[in-house]
């Protein structure tokens, strides 16, 4: 199966996503957090850094919770502007 190419707006939204998770994980290292929401700390450091703009919704959903971020504040959050 070949994956469509992301769109610019795709990989905005996963870079929006990647500033939150960071900002809430604050002085918490990202192997605890990574440990504590049951994924990889590559997984965070990629989905962190943008390389996976586009993660797992169960994924996401387990790092809010750990971060203590709800869902639908992180999607308001990572929707554009003026939307």
């Amino acid at each position: 199966m070949v994956r469509n190419p992301l769109t610019p707006e795709e990989r905005e939204r996963g870079e929006r996503l990647g500033r939150l998770l960071r900002e809430a994980r604050g002085d918490r290292s990202m192997a605890e957090v990574a440990a504590a929401a049951g994924v990889s700390a590559e997984t965070l450091r990629k989905i962190e850094t943008g390389r996976a703009p586009t993660p797992a919704f169960f994924t996401v959903a387990a790092l809010a919770r750990v971060l203590g971020l709800s869902m639908d504040d992180l999607a308001g959050m990572c929707s554009p502007v003026g939307v």
